[in-house]
């Protein structure tokens, strides 16, 4: 399994969680007239080039796959079992299986669908899966779910920006969460609120 790490909330949630939240650098970058190459995602353009590379799926495990293969029996043998399709939707999310890993974390709500956590995972599956839409759909549901779910506001904001070329949509969303949380910073460390601040001076159009 993925390491985890500790959200802005304080629980111990997926690494991969923060995929998305890790392309708010980029945003920061864009906006303050620094662009970070490192934070490239997969369908946002980079000045010099025609397109950001799309990551690769990753090389077999044979551990991954071993436990894939487990969770699978175990979900067979178990259907109602919400945590182990939820540790499969992990593990396919972990092996670059975007479709599987929908899949699973939609079994796994259809038993609970409560869990915010879940629905933000498979937001970030459907946005790299090219479908920010339904990214959004998840995002929001999370939201819905769990008011002060930190991880999905953030998350919501990128798709908005980035995908959707809505820039005051993403300062909305942002702004929410700072409703919820007033010191929250992006993952560079920069305050949310100073973010707003400086998308709020730039001219509009579309985002880059």
């Amino acid at each position: 399994m993925a390491k985890k790490s500790k959200n802005v909330e304080g629980q111990y949630v997926r690494k991969e969680t923060f995929w998305l939240a890790t392309l708010l650098a980029l945003a920061v970058g864009f906006f303050g007239g620094v662009m970070f190459a490192i934070f490239k995602s997969d369908n946002v353009a980079v000045p010099g080039q025609r397109q950001a590379q799309v990551p690769q799926t990753p090389a077999p495990d044979p551990g991954r796959l071993n436990m894939i293969a487990a969770l699978e029996k175990e979900t067979r043998d178990n259907p109602a079992n919400a945590k182990a399709w939820i540790e499969l939707g992990n593990s396919y999310f972990d092996a670059g299986q975007n479709e599987k890993s929908i899949q699973a974390y939609r079994q796994a709500l259809d038993i609970d669908p409560n869990n915010a956590n879940v629905w933000t995972d498979m937001g970030v599956m459907y946005r790299r899966s090219g479908n920010p839409q339904e990214a959004l759909k998840s995002f929001d549901k999370a939201i819905e779910v769990d008011p002060k779910h930190e991880v999905s506001r953030m998350n919501k904001g990128i798709v908005l920006l980035h995908d959707m070329n809505d820039m005051d949509g993403a300062i909305k969303a942002w702004e929410d969460l700072l409703s919820v949380n007033p010191v929250a910073t992006a993952p560079n460390g920069q305050s949310i609120d100073q973010m707003i601040q400086q998308m709020k001076k730039q001219p509009q159009g579309p985002a880059q």
